[in-house]
C-alpha cells in the first residue's frame, strides 16, 4: 500500500468530515482580530488546549487558577510544559520526530517518573510500529494533514511509548502536526478543547479495533474536535475584539 492515509482519508464520512473541519479552520483564520492579535490568540489557545488535556487525564482546574500559576499539580504542569514546548519543536518533528517525543515526554513527565524521555524498548511489537509511524511522517501523501494528525495522534495514545504522561504526548504531537503539515501553521486551534467535549475514550477505542469503520469514527471525532477547538479560539478572538 503506497499511500495508506490517502485510504484513510477516503473512508465513509472521512471526506465529509476533514473538509467540514478545514472549512471551520479557514474561517477562522479569516477574523480580523488576528490581524493584530494572532500571537495573543495562539498563547490563549495553547493554556485553554494545556488545560483540556490535563482534564482528560483527570485533573480539571478552573482556567482562572491556571493563569494566576497556582496550580502546582505535576499533570498539569507536564500539559502546561509540553503545550509552550511545540513552538521550539516544529521544524525538527519532520526530519528526527523520535528526538521531538523524547523531548515532549521529558517536560510532560517531570515529576511522575525518572525515566524522562524513554520509550519503552522490551516491546518489539511497539518498536515496529513506532517505525512504521515516523514512516508516516516522512513520506509523502495525498492525504490531509487531519488524517495524519488523527493518525498520530491515535498510535501514540494507544501505544503508550513511555509509560506515563502519553496522553499528554500523544495530544502535543497531534496539535504540532496540525501546525507543521499545513492545516492550523500559526498554532491558534483550540483542538485539546474539542476532545474534551466529546466522547475521548470512545473514540480511541474505535481505533483500536483496527477495522476502517473504527478508524474513520477515529479520524471523524478528531475533525469535530478541530471544529471544537476553532468555536473556542474564536471565542477567544470575539474577547480580545470586545477589548
Amino acid at each position: 500500500m503506497s499511500d495508506p492515509l490517502a485510504v484513510i482519508a477516503a473512508l465513509p464520512g472521512v471526506p465529509e468530515a476533514v473538509e467540514e473541519a478545514r472549512k471551520a479552520v479557514d474561517g477562522l483564520y479569516r477574523h480580523r482580530v488576528l490581524r493584530r492579535a494572532s500571537p495573543a490568540v495562539s498563547a490563549e489557545s495553547s493554556l485553554r488546549g494545556a488545560r483540556a488535556s490535563a482534564a482528560i487525564e483527570g485533573v480539571d482546574v478552573p482556567l482562572d487558577e491556571l493563569r494566576r500559576g497556582s496550580i502546582e499539580d505535576p499533570v498539569v504542569q507536564g500539559a502546561l510544559r509540553a503545550s509552550a514546548e511545540l513552538g521550539r519543536l516544529g521544524a525538527t518533528w519532520r526530519k528526527a520526530p523520535r528526538q521531538v517525543l523524547a523531548r515532549l515526554h521529558t517536560v510532560a513527565a517531570a515529576g511522575l517518573t525518572d525515566a524522562l524521555g524513554r520509550p519503552r524498548t522490551e516491546d518489539q511489537e511497539l518498536a515496529a510500529r513506532l517505525e512504521s509511524l515516523f514512516g508516516l511522517l516522512e513520506a509523502p501523501t495525498k492525504a490531509p494533514a487531519l488524517v495524519l494528525a488523527a493518525v498520530v495522534h491515535a498510535e501514540l495514545a494507544v501505544l503508550r511509548p513511555f509509560g506515563t504522561a502519553d496522553g499528554v504526548v500523544a495530544r502535543s504531537a497531534g496539535r504540532l502536526t496540525l501546525v507543521e503539515y499545513g492545516l492550523d501553521p500559526k498554532s491558534l486551534v483550540a483542538v485539546e478543547v474539542g476532545h474534551l467535549e466529546l466522547a475521548y475514550a470512545d473514540g480511541l477505542r474505535s481505533y483500536l479495533t483496527g477495522s476502517p469503520e473504527g478508524v474513520a469514527e477515529w479520524v471523524r471525532h478528531c475533525a469535530a474536535a478541530v471544529t471544537l477547538g476553532v468555536r473556542e479560539t474564536t471565542a477567544i478572538c470575539e474577547a480580545l475584539q470586545r477589548g
